[in-house]
């Protein structure tokens, strides 16, 4: 799954905040996937 690489590669710091926002913006994860990955709320 798109989520669980995303995941990976954030906690790996290959990925920021902003880019994960990128792929809910794209619907590939959803908000609620955002505040898995990040521990944050997702505001757009």
């Amino acid at each position: 799954m798109i989520k669980d690489w995303v995941k990976e590669f954030y906690n790996l710091k290959l990925y920021t905040n902003d880019d994960v926002k990128e792929f809910v913006k794209s619907g590939d994860i959803t908000a609620e996937d955002y505040k898995t990955i990040t521990g944050q709320d997702y505001a757009a």
